[in-house]
């Protein structure tokens, strides 16, 4: 499998989807603690404004590049990533693998009738999956370390995390050790996506890297200042790169 390479101040794995399950089975077959992220355009603007968010990624033992420009953008600055990963994809995978090789699954995160409909759902779509806990992604400073014990006392193999970035790093940062969980991935939207609260993009807008825009068509006030202005800093980040070359 590839090394890694350095983009922007962020370490990206050069891994295909099929490399990447591989590296999680063996993450969860030596019963020691993992934490995955996905890095895009917006995590990459937020990384260099937060060098705690930085160090985090850096130190993850799985970093997947999770949108088309970060992969356009490898490749124009001579380091070309093979493929893109995306965390919604590689829950799926995910998700099947474990119903498959019985591993034990703990959902974090989103609405309460959202996490449970993911629960109920995923059981009914891969027979076999173990589901051992799920909460929702809302808790105050001092019912956090509830959450975290709810969570380890779980046993789980994996964990996904569906909150917001970067409050699902550092949370994992600070606690995965504590959890050990073999495998642990902050997902994000995914569960919205996994329950038909959000529509995916049609493939050709995944495959185009358009799928940031029909994202917004779903939901333009809410989306617009994340896509308009604060992943805007992508562009001076990649000729800042380019420039050092």
């Amino acid at each position: 499998m590839s090394a890694r390479i350095t983009m922007m101040g962020c370490q990206i794995d050069n891994l295909t989807m099929e490399e990447t399950l591989q590296k999680v089975e063996g993450f969860i077959q030596s019963g020691h603690p993992h934490q995955h992220v996905v890095v895009n355009v917006g995590k990459l603007v937020k990384a260099e404004r937060d060098a705690e968010l930085r160090r985090i990624i850096n130190d993850c033992a799985l970093i997947n590049a999770d949108g088309m420009p970060v992969v356009w953008a490898s490749r124009l600055l001579g380091k070309p990533l093979k493929e893109r990963v995306a965390g919604v994809d590689l829950f799926e995978a995910l998700m099947r693998r474990s119903a498959d090789k019985q591993w034990r699954v703990y959902l974090l995160g989103a609405r309460e009738e959202v996490v449970s409909e993911v629960k109920r759902l995923y059981e009914l779509k891969y027979p076999g999956l173990t589901v051992v806990g799920y909460r929702n992604g809302y808790w105050s400073a001092e019912e956090e370390p509830g959450v975290v014990a709810q969570i380890t006392e779980a046993r789980a193999d994996l964990l996904f995390v569906a909150i917001s970035s970067p409050k699902k790093e550092h949370f994992l940062g600070q606690y995965q050790g504590q959890m050990k969980i073999p495998f642990a991935m902050g997902v994000g939207g995914t569960f919205d996506v996994a329950v038909g609260r959000v529509k995916r993009a049609p493939v050709w807008m995944q495959k185009s890297g358009l799928e940031w825009f029909y994202r917004f068509l779903q939901e333009p006030r809410r989306m617009f200042r994340r896509y308009f202005i604060e992943d805007m800093g992508f562009i001076r980040l990649f000729i800042k790169e380019a420039l050092r070359r």
